[in-house]
């Protein structure tokens, strides 16, 4: 086991299983809550540049409502109807699709096996994870599971980064990230201080929000298969 880390902690979406696999399967929703995906989208972008251009003001408190807020000024709509609709229709409403999602190839066995390494095992996701790792067949694993909303930040802010190390109980350079962003995951996870590992499959598209670059921190770790991460971090 690598001396310096202690735990290894995930992104969800992406990262443990192809985004496609998803994506297939809410085909229907985007046809028929187009406007309320493209809004809650745009909403994202506007607080993730909130976030970059105010730095240590966020987090906030009241995240949801405020992401809300938001959301129903482009809809026309009020906060209190606009948070309804956004937990039945995408926080509720996308959890029993992960029923009929597969992993990646040998996720499961990796887990197992970084466990019964030695380390601590963790997950942070930008939208609440766990009925989607219940659905998935992937819970009652995990040392701490943090959904990053409920920190009142979204990656790449440190916030949520922060206090998944809080609740691991090790600080942040014992923790490595995995995940499927460059922008998200491994940005945030570095500027957090923990170690990074990228998992890269299909096509690299540029992200329309941030790239790497030389002020930037690039993955410790690139990996297509777990059972090359798997070695890595047993070797």
């Amino acid at each position: 086991m690598r001396q310096d880390i202690k735990a290894v902690a995930f992104d969800l979406d992406g990262t443990l299983y192809p985004n496609y696999r998803f994506n297939v399967r809410i085909i229907p929703f985007v046809f028929k809550e187009w406007r309320l995906l493209k809004a809650f989208g745009k909403t994202r972008d506007i607080i993730r540049k909130e976030q970059e251009s105010s730095g240590d003001s966020f987090p906030m408190s009241g995240f949801y409502q405020y992401q809300a807020r938001i959301t129903g000024e482009i809809l026309g709509l009020s906060p209190d109807e606009t948070e309804e609709k956004i937990n039945r229709l995408i926080y509720r409403g996308w959890e029993p699709i992960f029923k009929n999602v597969r992993t990646f190839p040998n996720v499961p066995e990796t887990l197992h096996a970084l466990r019964q390494g030695g380390y601590k095992l963790g997950l942070l996701s930008d939208f609440p994870p766990e009925a989607k790792l219940e659905n998935m067949g992937l819970s009652g694993i995990w040392d701490a599971v943090l959904g990053a909303e409920t920190t009142g930040a979204i990656k790449p802010h440190k916030q949520p980064f922060i206090e998944l190390a809080a609740m691991l109980d090790l600080p942040c350079e014992e923790i490595i990230y995995v995940g499927n962003s460059l922008p998200y995951d491994v940005i945030g996870a570095s500027r957090a201080g923990m170690k990074t590992a990228w998992i890269r499959s299909g096509f690299v598209i540029p992200d329309k929000f941030a790239l790497l670059n030389e002020t930037e921190q690039s993955p410790d770790f690139t990996f297509t298969d777990y059972r090359k991460l798997r070695d890595f971090m047993l070797d």
